[in-house]
């Protein structure tokens, strides 16, 4: 991170500490998952909780970065980036708590044909935020690297666009002995739930492709 801040040490640690939070929020993500489907539901309740404090931990953290960097005027030229940078990928972590709470509040029915599939989606999700991830601390320490995570982003996005359109083809499927309507609704809707994790990371991504190019020019 010495490329922004060379000077800086305490903001350089909360960088770091806010990324590690992402990282730690992305392994959970799928973990809880894995947790759900076996019927531990205590001990996805306590990683559900985990994830919860961890984002009012980010927050805090994130508001340190912000008053840091304008109390101290660093980089005043790319400042706007690193805080429109920091402020995208608090909403990984939001997505993440906002559907490990949707899945503990409706208790959705994952049938045995569709846990495969969904432990992958939920694989695809994580994977494509742990790259997000890498893809930020190369913007502040090695930005020559930063395409090749990126890459990796969208890799896992789209593997998740696959999975998550299988899920629901197979669950509206004519040959489905799913017995009512609404279940397949339900399976419909956490799919895409999932997916949306995939996808906040995607959109983060994107953006940091434009800050990307605008310190590489």
């Amino acid at each position: 991170m010495k490329v922004f801040f060379s000077k800086a040490k305490a903001i350089e640690a909360d960088i770091d500490k806010f990324l590690d939070n992402i990282s730690e929020v992305a392994m959970s993500f799928k973990q809880g998952f894995v947790e759900y489907q076996n019927n531990r539901l205590e001990e996805f309740e306590e990683r559900s909780n985990i994830v919860r404090r961890i984002e009012r931990e980010s927050d805090d953290v994130r508001r340190r970065i912000k008053i840091t960097l304008y109390k101290e005027l660093l980089i005043p030229d790319a400042r706007g980036d690193v805080l429109g940078l920091i402020e995208n990928l608090d909403n990984v972590i939001d997505k993440a708590h906002a559907v490990l709470m949707q899945i503990s509040i409706e208790k959705p029915i994952i049938r045995e044909e569709f846990k495969d599939d969904f432990l992958q989606l939920a694989e695809a999700s994580s994977r494509s935020s742990l790259e997000l991830v890498s893809a930020s601390r190369a913007f502040f320490r090695d930005i020559s690297h930063v395409a090749d995570f990126l890459n990796k982003v969208h890799h896992w996005e789209h593997e998740a666009d696959i999975i998550e359109e299988r899920i629901k083809r197979r669950a509206f499927a004519e040959e489905t002995d799913i017995p009512k309507f609404s279940l397949r609704i339900h399976v419909r809707y956490f799919a895409e739930k999932i997916s949306q994790l995939a996808d906040e990371a995607e959109a983060v991504a994107e953006r940091l492709e434009v800050y990307t190019i605008k310190r590489s020019i």
